[in-house]
């Protein structure tokens, strides 16, 4: 088989892969305290590898056979903590391609078992700034191909329409009372979903803002806030390693736009997994703490349009279950190690979330801090 012939057929699995996978559901969210203002979850943890990450990973690999990037038997290499990995091994396994995850070792075991299961291999490093360098090298080292999630997303996404997460979510609003949102909230790992989604609404005409929701340690939140007022961004030191996994970043990455971005919200990590906590009990499910760092983000925006004097829609997502966060998320003494109160932030979360109390003063930048 030639090459030409090999993507054709790679090409042509992939996409036999999507129409056999329905459309994720949009689950309303309600929100006692703050009448007027629906809310709704996107639940990405219902693609067949379970995270957002499976759109992200159909795009890269489209991609990169597109670009003439993969060759029958080439090894895919991958920069992950996790999810994004999980979905990749499932790709490579569909089109018979080895894959190699290159994760802090700090990842959970969870994550780790599903990336095996799906065929994948594991190649753990000590810190999350070493991942790119590692990923680069065994590429190099197996005549493979480095993905590069973090420079690749935004471009991989064809954003106009191709049923990516914009256009699902748009269209599965159309007959809700509100069906143009006023906020999208979404976090960033690689920023793939909010050039996505930003990109979308202005090219299809919509008042729709989005609200970028960071976790406690991130470097997205304060390229942002130096983008937005046009300040050098340099190159900073590194900020630690997130808590939340899946999301945030030591470095701002290329495939983060601020552009496409209307504000920014930074989150303290007690006060995501409170608000995963909390959709817990409205879900009857578990879900990830990226999903709790998005439901705090609902939150700053609801009190915004409640102070405005605004009804409306709010649409976030759902990006992963809790199942692979047994040995942390759902662990007690998990909490104990990280110092968490979180007796506090579940209350406090709680009457935010049903009774409209004030969150605290969170760091925030462009639309929402005005």
């Amino acid at each position: 088989m030639s090459q030409r012939d090999w993507v054709a057929q790679a090409i042509r699995k992939i996409e036999a892969d999507f129409n056999r996978s329905a459309d994720t559901h949009l689950i309303p969210l309600g929100l006692p305290g703050f009448p007027g203002i629906d809310v709704y979850l996107k639940d990405e943890s219902s693609h067949p590898t379970g995270s957002l990450k499976h759109r992200l990973a159909r795009s890269l690999f489209l991609y990169a056979l597109a670009n003439g990037w993969l060759h029958a038997g080439s090894t895919v290499v991958e920069a992950s903590s996790g999810s994004t990995a999980v979905s990749e091994a499932y790709f490579a396994r569909l089109l018979g391609l080895p894959f190699v995850a290159v994760m802090p070792s700090s990842t959970s075991p969870e994550k780790i078992a599903a990336i095996e299961f799906h065929g994948g291999r594991c190649h753990l490093v000590p810190s999350a700034c070493g991942i790119a360098e590692a990923s680069v090298r065994l590429a190099r080292e197996t005549g493979g191909h480095f993905m590069d999630q973090f420079t690749y997303a935004e471009r991989a996404t064809d954003w106009r329409a191709n049923n990516n997460i914009a256009e699902s979510i748009f269209k599965q609003m159309a007959h809700e009372a509100h069906p143009v949102p006023r906020w999208i909230v979404c976090s960033a790992g690689t920023g793939g979903t909010s050039a996505t989604i930003g990109r979308y609404a202005r090219y299809r005409g919509y008042d729709t803002r989005v609200l970028c929701a960071d976790p406690e340690h991130s470097a997205f939140f304060a390229h942002y806030a130096r983008c937005i007022v046009g300040e050098a961004t340099g190159d900073p030191a590194p900020a630690p390693p997130s808590r939340i996994e899946g999301i945030g970043r030591p470095r701002a990455e290329a495939s983060f736009i601020p552009g496409c971005v209307d504000a920014m919200l930074k989150v303290p990590d007690a006060l995501s997994l409170a608000a995963m906590r909390w959709t817990n009990t409205r879900l009857g499910r578990r879900v990830g703490g990226s999903t709790g760092t998005n439901v705090i983000g609902v939150l700053h925006a609801a009190h915004a349009m409640r102070a405005a004097g605004r009804s409306g829609s709010i649409v976030s997502i759902l990006c992963d279950g809790g199942e692979r966060y047994a040995h942390s998320y759902y662990a007690p003494d998990w909490y104990a190690a990280q110092g968490f109160d979180m007796d506090a932030a579940d209350t406090l979360v709680r009457a935010v979330a049903e009774q409209a109390a004030a969150l605290p003063p969170l760091p925030t930048a462009g639309e929402a801090a005005n």
